[in-house]
């Protein structure tokens, strides 16, 4: 027979067992990148705050986006995305409008966090696209420009058209020619044919990237300043151009799918995230930069970030939706130019 322990024992287990079974889950579409950190600033004061479990589909933002649409919008409850693929989700329906006054911590983002892409979500982080040189090979670089300079001829390493800052590229050509690359192709294209003798190699990761510039391949680059520090620790001569005509806005958003199943929760999860205290935990360990203005970072901790009224007020902005819309007529130009 069983004695009274067993029995409590066993009940306690069943309850326990019982309690695992229904607890609420909630899933979470990103990267995956810094995931140590993630999980110790944002997701275990999150199941503690929610009562319920976490768990994760990983992945780039084309695979993680193409899951979802062929899903229906089902299976996630927010999705991290960049401005670039967000603006994709946004016109092919997949993701809900949010409800703003269940998210009181947006009212304290930079304007352009607060709502990028309209009704849908906001931005978490806001990083840039820039300029990167060697400088102990490479005369400064203060504008955009420069990139058509003489002296740099076989020197610069650019993002391929498929990447998140290739078809920066074809606006900025198109700027500094005068034209709109939109409604001028054309225009842009004939300046994006006049840097082709400047560029040795266009690349389509980061890591890429790096080793083009820790390989003295390349002496410059444009960049997205996440990849920053590790270019500096490759090479410690590398210097972030300070461009008169400024960088370029990339902005990281959170959205909630359609089809999501805690709609409630996710509104809590982005108020969470956009919380002083985790946006500052985050900024300050490296993880992301603030878009929450009552952050407060050392000089140590917002080295290499976006941070600050000043620098997020120099940024410019694309339109992701015109982008978008043209970027598959540029991908043949590009390639006519650059030989892939």
């Amino acid at each position: 027979m069983f004695s009274a322990r067993a029995l409590a024992a066993g009940t306690i287990l069943l309850t326990a067992s019982s309690s695992l079974a229904q607890a609420e889950t909630f899933t979470i579409s990103w990267w995956g990148f810094n995931g140590d950190k993630l999980n110790a600033n944002i997701v275990e004061p999150f199941e503690e705050m929610c009562g319920c479990e976490v768990i994760f589909e990983t992945g780039n933002n084309a695979d993680r986006l193409g899951k979802l649409t062929a899903r229906g919008g089902k299976g996630v409850d927010v999705i991290y995305l960049t401005d670039s693929y967000s603006q994709i989700g946004v016109e092919s329906g997949i993701f809900q409008p949010i409800d703003r006054s269940k998210i009181p911590n947006i009212e304290k983002l930079y304007d352009m966090a607060k709502a990028p892409q309209g009704e849908f979500g906001p931005a978490y982080t806001v990083g840039r696209a820039g300029i990167v040189y060697d400088s102990a090979d490479v005369e400064p670089i203060t504008e955009w420009n420069d990139l058509w300079r003489d002296d740099l001829k076989g020197q610069i390493a650019l993002p391929g058209i498929t990447t998140t800052a290739g078809p920066m590229v074809v606006v900025r050509a198109g700027d500094l020619a005068g034209v709109d690359a939109y409604t001028d192709t054309d225009g842009a294209f004939a300046n994006i044919e006049a840097i082709e003798p400047n560029v040795v190699k266009t690349y389509n990761t980061g890591s890429e990237m790096i080793n083009l510039m820790s390989t003295n391949e390349a002496n410059v680059s444009i960049a997205q300043d996440f990849a920053l520090r590790s270019l500096k620790e490759a090479v410690p001569s590398i210097v972030w151009a300070d461009l008169e005509d400024g960088d370029i806005a990339t902005l990281n958003t959170i959205n909630i799918p359609v089809g999501a199943k805690n709609v409630e929760l996710a509104h809590k999860f982005i108020n969470f995230v956009l919380s002083t205290e985790i946006q500052t935990l985050n900024g300050a360990t490296g993880v992301d930069a603030p878009v929450n203005t009552e952050v407060e970072l050392s000089a140590e901790e917002a080295a290499g970030w976006t941070y600050g009224p000043e620098a997020v007020g120099k940024l410019n902005r694309m339109d992701y939706g015109k982008m978008n819309a043209a970027k598959s007529g540029w991908i043949d130009r590009w390639n006519e130019v650059f030989g892939m």
